[in-house]
């Protein structure tokens, strides 16, 4: 089955937060878009919104 395409869209975050991400994500040898990818689909997750994929 084809992977979708990503939707794109605009997220205003204050300074601190942003901060916060950008150096988890260098923590975390990932981007700052694949860090809020992670916390985003761990979320879902976790809160049993969204199922774990099969690879």
């Amino acid at each position: 089955m084809p992977k979708e395409p990503n939707k794109s869209f605009v997220l205003r975050i204050d300074a601190q937060t942003m901060e916060a991400v950008e150096k988890w994500a260098e923590d975390e040898f990932r981007s700052i878009n694949g860090q809020l990818q992670w916390i985003i689909a761990e979320a879902l997750h976790k809160s049993g919104r969204l199922k774990k994929s099969k690879k």
